[in-house]
C-alpha cells in the first residue's frame, strides 16, 4: 500500500491554496479555501475541494473560475512540485463547512429549547 497519493494530495492542497491567494488575479474568485485534495493512485487526476464564502451564485462563479484557471494552476504546480507529470485538476464545491455550520446551529437550537423546558 502506497502513501504517495496522500502525500501528493497534501502538497497540492498547500500549493494550490498559495497559488490562488498570491498568483491568481481573477475577480470571479471570491474568498476560497482549499479544504481537501484527493489524488488518483496513478497521480494523473486530482479533485480539489473548495469552500467558498458568499452567496450560492458567488460560489458557482468561483468554482467555474477555478476550473477555467486549472491549466494556469497546473503549470504553476509543475514548477513548484517535483513530479514527472502534474495532475489534471478538477475543482469541486465542498459543502462540509456549510453542513457543519448547519448542524452546530441545530444543536444550539435543541440545547436552547431543552434549557427552556428545564427552567
Amino acid at each position: 500500500m502506497s502513501y504517495r497519493p496522500e502525500r501528493v494530495a497534501h502538497e497540492l492542497k498547500v500549493e494550490i491554496g498559495d497559488i490562488i491567494a498570491r498568483r491568481l488575479h481573477d475577480p470571479r474568485v471570491g474568498f476560497a479555501t482549499i479544504t481537501d485534495a484527493r489524488v488518483s493512485p496513478d497521480l494523473r487526476h486530482a479533485r480539489i475541494y473548495v469552500s467558498v464564502f458568499g452567496t450560492p451564485q458567488q460560489q458557482q462563479e468561483t468554482i467555474a473560475a477555478l476550473n477555467h484557471a486549472a491549466g494556469f494552476i497546473r503549470r504553476a504546480l509543475g514548477s513548484r512540485l517535483r513530479l514527472r507529470r502534474s495532475p489534471e485538476l478538477t475543482f469541486t464545491f465542498d459543502q462540509s463547512v456549510e453542513y457543519g455550520d448547519r448542524m452546530a446551529r441545530l444543536i444550539e437550537e435543541v440545547n436552547k429549547e431543552s434549557s427552556e423546558l428545564n427552567s
